[in-house]
């Protein structure tokens, strides 16, 4: 059986890699995730309202297009600076 590795022997080394790519792949799917919401969000609200007994196209498309706005100003990204 093998003794523990010295210190010398990891390839990690805490804080030492490079994390670019993952925290880019982390960004990707986050937005994704934001906006991928808001469009499902758009689109159910549009077609239960539209499809409502009472429904009206020009109803469901003026929420789905308030909701678009409010989602879109509210998701966006904040400007760091």
């Amino acid at each position: 059986m093998a003794g523990p590795a010295s210190h010398n022997d990891q390839d990690y080394h805490r804080g030492e890699m490079d994390i670019s790519e993952q925290t880019s792949t982390y960004a990707f799917v986050m937005g994704l995730t934001k906006w991928g919401a808001l469009a499902t969000a758009v689109i159910i609200a549009f077609f239960t309202i539209w499809l409502y007994p009472r429904g009206d196209f020009f109803g469901a498309a003026f929420v789905a297009f308030v909701l678009l706005v409010a989602g879109i100003f509210l998701l966006r990204s904040k400007k760091t600076h």
